[in-house]
């Protein structure tokens, strides 16, 4: 006598993607149709079907988390390591970059400074790790000096309460690109010395700079005393990168010229 196989049961896919959907499971709902046809096709166990569904939600909510902090965090689009020119920057270890890249220093409340003429890479550097450190969980705010200057003059007299919820005093990772173009004013110092010794040890500063440290206390207003209290905090258990080269920008502008010819 020949037994017939077993009919598998119909799945009520509509009962099954309501109950995902009434979870917050919105991603595993819409790819559920999609993964159940795979796993029947496959003859793949409930186990890793159900492993499957659940990481196509985690790796959405992943996704969707990163576009929303790089969105909220300032930095500008498009400057990653992946699309950063080594070859035509030899000072820059690329060993030394991937490390930083890790945010080890992130997670020791560390300071990173890079220094450097105009067009050797700061930025392009400073906005990549900034963009790794959004990656791995790390809340970033991204300033240009001119900037965070303006936010602190604002916020001057805000109570302390409600000053330490402020992204520059609250995110894990502030960058502050092209200190040194402009000198401050002595308020400007002073705000900006209340700025570091804040985040000392509490929060990582990432910062970009066409002066070497010996030219800080003309950044500052001209204070000797307020620029060795400043470089006292952030230069402790700190990292410094000092990048030599031709500027990027030339170089495009030579191509440019170049293919005008």
């Amino acid at each position: 006598m020949t037994t017939k196989p077993t009919a598998r049961p119909k799945l009520d896919l509509d009962t099954t993607r309501d109950a995902l959907e009434r979870v917050g499971l919105s991603r595993a709902a819409e790819q559920l149709d999609v993964l159940v046809a795979d796993a029947v096709k496959a003859d793949v166990s409930a186990h890793a079907f159900l492993d499957r569904l659940l990481a196509e939600e985690v790796s959405w909510r992943e996704d969707r988390r990163v576009r929303t902090s790089l969105r909220l965090s300032g930095l500008p689009a498009g400057q990653t390591l992946g699309n950063f020119d080594f070859s035509f920057q030899p000072s820059i270890e690329r060993s030394r970059i991937e490390t930083l890249a890790t945010c080890q220093w992130i997670r020791e409340n560390r300071t990173l400074l890079l220094q450097g003429p105009p067009g050797v890479g700061k930025t392009h550097l400073a906005i990549a790790l900034g963009v790794k450190a959004v990656e791995q969980g790390f809340g970033v705010y991204f300033y240009r000096l001119e900037e965070l200057l303006a936010a602190l003059r604002r916020d001057a007299e805000l109570p302390p309460a409600r000053l330490r919820r402020k992204k520059y005093l609250s995110v894990g990772l502030l960058i502050i690109d092209e200190v040194g173009f402009e000198p401050m004013s002595r308020q400007e110092a002073s705000l900006f010395f209340r700025l570091v010794s804040h985040r000392y040890q509490r929060g990582s500063i990432l910062i970009t700079s066409n002066k070497g440290i010996k030219d800080w206390p003309e950044i500052l207003a001209g204070d000797e005393v307020l620029a060795t209290a400043i470089l006292d905090r952030l230069l402790h258990n700190s990292h410094v990168l000092n990048i030599k080269g031709r500027s990027y920008r030339l170089r495009d502008l030579e191509k440019a010229v170049t293919q005008q010819v």
